[in-house]
């Protein structure tokens, strides 16, 4: 391991939120920190906070109080530049303008040793850009931490175009002796999480944009049928409206305006009206004494069908079959061909979402994908205006017999979970095949950085590169705009995965055959 020795100074430049949390961290490892801002004032300010910080830890038994004074007498604050020449590591967390940040390294890599390692915490900037400005960029890495640092693990660690191999590693290291969990990403726009985090925002902005459905219950969906922590809107109103969607339109401009991360309409309007969030007091949703926001439109009480036909294999939707097998008062029989549905008494079906639009065949309601169908509490269902009622309360009795709560939503592809979900997979997918990570560090970055209930890669593989695939070609051929296009690694993934399940039946018909020979 490479990891920067303890007993050398770590310098902190910029006494923010971040700076002051990364100062904590290093300082909690065991290193030396001088902490460093322009305004002195700040740099005192953040001196005290690093150390009220630690003392809260003592208090609340998190920390010896021996190892909280040891650590104290480590941590200086430093009033010039000039008193940062002795540090091993250097991590400027300052304003997000790329001048200023080539400014500051241009006047550190002057006073620094050879062998001190730059440190960046954009999240936003190019790393190689930020190095151009340097004699020396080979020692000049991002070492990207999640707010707030002392607590989350996540930091991604950024190789600019001319990073060395080593410096990155003594990055990683230092990271991982520190505690956290590192992650490798080449210098992409966004870095791993934010460039493929950007569906779970877009998809359900766009399937408000379609009044497909409103924000509460778009995020009602994806919580207790996706699995996520919270819901898009809840989660931007937490970021910041302003925040986040500086963040996609950034994103957009850094793939040359991409359709795959076209920033939302909808969200500019939130922003230039003032309606950041919480931080503004109204975002998505209203906040305050009086901003108990809106229910998710959930479907009164149905009477469930007394008996289905079923047809066809349900692929990631099978468990439901199972359930429908299990449910007392449900009769169920089975077809040998045709499908995938579910007959209703009435003469409707019930189909797992693929990326049609219900409006396209007659009298047939889909429903959405869920992490794990027999965990999830609500299913959405999407019906055109021509189903007649009598299937659509048939479907919604049916899902409230499993024991879920319905949210019928507008016919749109890919309903909601299902749509979010292989983006999700198509971009990390396609990062992978570009080189910008590996599909281990991905699937860590997106559980730890943003807490998805798994890593799309993860998610990918158990849904099947073919399911993902087949469902993004329906969306691009109803909305041709390049957006749901899948990326050639989609479907290189999807003819490997079909090979190697070929491969497979060929071992298990050949052992068959030689166990009966």
């Amino acid at each position: 391991m490479t990891a920067i020795e303890r007993s050398r100074t770590v310098a902190v430049v910029g006494a923010g939120t971040m700076g002051q949390g990364i100062a904590q961290v290093a300082l909690l490892a065991g290193h030396p920190v001088r902490l460093f801002d322009v305004d002195a004032g700040r740099t005192t300010a953040a001196d005290a906070s690093v150390r009220s910080r630690v003392e809260r830890l003592v208090e609340k038994g998190k920390l010896a109080r021996a190892d909280a004074d040891a650590a104290l007498e480590r941590l200086h604050p430093a009033h010039d530049l000039r008193d940062l020449s002795g540090a091993a590591l250097v991590v400027e967390a300052i304003v997000e303008r790329l001048e200023v940040k080539q400014q500051v390294f241009r006047s550190l890599e002057e006073l620094v040793s050879p062998d001190c390692l730059l440190a960046t915490n954009t999240s936003s900037l190019s790393v190689t850009a930020v190095a151009g400005a340097l004699k020396h960029p080979g020692r000049f890495v991002g070492m990207h931490f999640f707010n707030p640092a002392p607590l989350l693990p996540l930091v991604e660690v950024v190789s600019g175009f001319a990073t060395d191999a080593d410096a990155a590693t003594r990055a990683y290291d230092t990271a991982l002796a520190w505690g956290k969990t590192p992650v490798r990403c080449a210098d992409t726009p966004g870095f791993l999480v934010n460039r493929i985090a950007r569906p779970f925002y877009a998809e359900a902005f766009a399937v408000y944009e379609e009044q497909a459905a409103d924000p509460a219950t778009i995020d009602a969906v994806l919580r207790e049928s996706g699995g996520f922590r919270m819901g898009p809107f809840e989660l931007t109103d937490l970021i910041g409206q302003d925040v986040n969607e500086a963040v996609s339109r950034s994103v957009w401009e850094a793939f040359h305006q991409s359709p795959k991360f076209v920033p939302a309409l909808p969200q500019r309007r939130l922003v230039e009206s003032g309606r950041l969030g919480r931080k503004s007091g109204h975002g998505w949703f209203p906040y305050g004494e009086n901003g108990a926001g809106p229910a998710p439109h959930t479907a009164p009480p149905a009477r469930p069908p007394a008996r289905v036909t079923v047809a066809g294999g349900f692929g990631p939707a099978a468990e439901v079959l199972a359930m429908l097998r299990e449910t007392d008062g449900i009769e169920v029989t089975e077809l040998a061909s045709g499908g995938p549905y579910i007959g209703l008494p009435g003469g409707g079906q019930l189909a797992p979402v693929d990326g049609h639009t219900s409006v396209e065949y007659d009298d047939v309601v889909y429903f959405d994908l869920a992490l794990d169908y027999r965990a999830a509490t609500r299913i959405a269902l999407a019906a055109s205006d021509d189903v007649s009622e009598e299937t659509l309360n048939e479907a919604i009795g049916l899902f409230q017999a499993l024991g879920k709560d319905v949210s019928v939503i507008g016919d749109v592809p890919g309903m909601i979970v299902a749509r979010t979900v292989a983006m999700l997979v198509d971009l990390a997918l396609d990062a992978v095949a570009k080189g910008v990570a590996s599909a281990g560090d991905i699937d860590t970055a997106m559980r730890l950085g943003v807490n998805y209930p798994r890593g799309p890669l993860e998610w990918g593989r158990e849904l099947t590169a073919d399911w993902t695939f087949d469902l993004l070609t329906a969306m691009h051929q109803r909305c041709p705009t390049g957006r749901y296009a899948p990326s050639l690694a989609h479907y290189r993934q999807g003819y490997a995965d079909q090979a190697s399940a070929s491969e497979d039946a060929g071992r298990a018909d050949a052992a068959a055959q030689e166990s009966t020979g």
